[in-house]
Formats: structure tokens, sequence, C-alpha cells
């Protein structure tokens, strides 16, 4: 059982405050803002984050500084993330934790230049959310359930955790139920992701499709995405990414399409079976 939390003390930077965001979703104890003792970083009940020379999750030290100036970058989070399985979703579904790590091990101009940006653009992609939590956080060295910027971290830790492991799932039942189609439109060849209904239908029946088309190698080749619609007993149709060559406005005038986005990018419609819903699909593509 983990008894508390330690992590540095003085100014607070995203890593360490959202390390500590997922520890606290998976043991909801305190958190010490304090430098280390020894006997804290050879307890294993003490977690200790981005302070104390070791990265060790045996003993719960969560520590990144000592790694070489040259490491891939890496920051407490990471390491966090990585003790508890979740790491390579993260790095896989969530876009921001990789500029997170840069900034982190490499500053402002150094996440800059990997990002092939001015530098000035680093400053414009701070939010004041950020801002507030992080001097909040820092303005204290003790942090317990119940006080309202604890219970706002743990709110965090509970939702990427709860993401991560939830888009897992769905992805799984995704590969396990989808179909892929090549539909083939006189001279061209549509490529779409089909998902049938099933039952239970899940509440977002679209949700993770994109991730799954990514991470089955699809994503230079798909054209469009159909699934259930939760509100009828059709199916919904998407264009992937915003193919540009898929318009669902051509299909709006169907009998069988009772929606279609004025700007194209989705349409829904009562047709259930594959073969008219590769008609539709055919139809939107030019």
């Amino acid at each position: 059982m983990t008894e508390f939390i330690l992590t540095h003390p003085g100014s607070a930077h995203k890593d360490e405050f959202l390390a500590c965001c997922v520890l606290i979703s998976q043991n909801p104890v305190e958190i010490q803002r304090r430098e280390p003792e020894k006997a804290d970083l050879d307890n294993p009940a003490v977690c200790v984050v981005d302070m104390g020379d070791d990265d060790d999750p045996s003993k719960s030290n969560f520590d990144h500084h000592q790694f070489p100036r040259d490491a891939i970058p890496t920051c407490s989070l990471s390491l966090v993330l990585k003790h508890l399985a979740l790491y390579d979703d993260a790095r896989a579904f969530c876009d921001w934790l990789e500029p997170a790590e840069w900034f982190d091990c490499r500053g402002a101009n150094g996440t800059a230049r990997w990002l092939g940006v001015e530098r000035d653009i680093i400053g414009k992609l701070s939010s004041p959310i950020d801002i507030t939590l992080l001097r909040r956080f820092a303005a204290k060295t003790l942090h317990t359930p119940g006080e309202t910027l604890w219970e706002v971290m743990k709110m965090i830790g509970d939702d990427l955790v709860e993401y991560l492991t939830s888009l897992r799932e769905r992805l799984d039942f995704i590969g396990a139920n989808a179909e892929t189609w090549t539909i083939e439109n006189g001279s061209s060849s549509i490529q779409a992701v089909f998902l049938p209904r099933t039952e239970p239908l899940p509440e977002e029946p679209s949700m993770g499709l994109p991730r799954f088309i990514e991470e089955q190698g699809l994503a230079q080749t798909a054209h469009a995405m159909i699934y259930p619609d939760r509100r009828g007993d059709g199916y919904g149709l998407s264009r992937y990414n915003d193919h540009p060559k898929m318009d669902f406005t051509r299909i709006k005038d169907e009998s069988d399409v009772h929606f279609a986005h004025a700007a194209g990018f989705v349409a829904k419609s009562s047709a259930t079976s594959p073969d008219r819903l590769k008609e539709l699909v055919a139809k939107s593509f030019g």
C-alpha cells in the first residue's frame, strides 16, 4: 500500500503534476512536496516522483534526471505510465505526451526545433488552465484528499487512466468485429472500414475507429468509416481523416439517406445491407 506521494518543492512542472494525478487515481493518498530522504527512496510504500536520481519501480522511485543528455526524452509521467503498463497506449493515443516529454527534457527551444516550428509558437500554446493548476500545486507543500486541487488532480488521473484502458478495450472490440471493404468504383478503389451492429450496441459506436485505422496501418489508404447509427437502425457514414474525395452531400437526395451534413463529412442512412452501404460510399466518392 502506498503511504504517500513525494515530489520536489519549488516550481512545478507538467510532468510531475500529471504523474501525481495518475498515481493518486490508483492510490488516493496525500502528496508531499519536499526533498526526499534516503528512507523515502528505500521505502516502496513512498512514491518518489521527479527527484532522487533513481528510476526503480520496485521501490516506487520515478525520476529521469539521471538519464544521459542524449537519451530519448523521458519524463516522470513516462516512468509512471510504464510502471502501470499504460505507456505504449499513451504514446499511441495521447498526441500531447511526446511533446510533453520533449519540453520537459529539451526545453522550449529544443521542442520547437523538434516540431519544426518557431520558438514563439510554444508560448502561444500555453493555456491558463495549465498555468493556474501548476501555480496552485507549487504554492503548497502538502495536498490532501478533500482539498479542491487534490480532487481535481484525481479527476485528471482517473480520466486519463480510464481513457487509456477503455480505448484499448474498444480497439480490441473493433478488431474482433470490423471488416475492411475494398469498393470498386470504375477505375478507382475505395477502402472503407465497416463496423457491424452488435448487441449490446456501444454507447458511441464510432469511437475508436480512427485510432483502429491508424493501428492497422490503413491511415494512408482508408477513405471512409461505416458504423451503426446509435439513433436509429441504420448506419452512419463518415470520411476518414477528412479525405478530400469523400463528399456525402452527393447522396443527400437518396431515399434512404435522412441526413447529410452540409460540409459533406458525414451522413446517416436507414440502409442496413452491405451492398447498399457500399453503393452509397461509391456514390459519395469523386
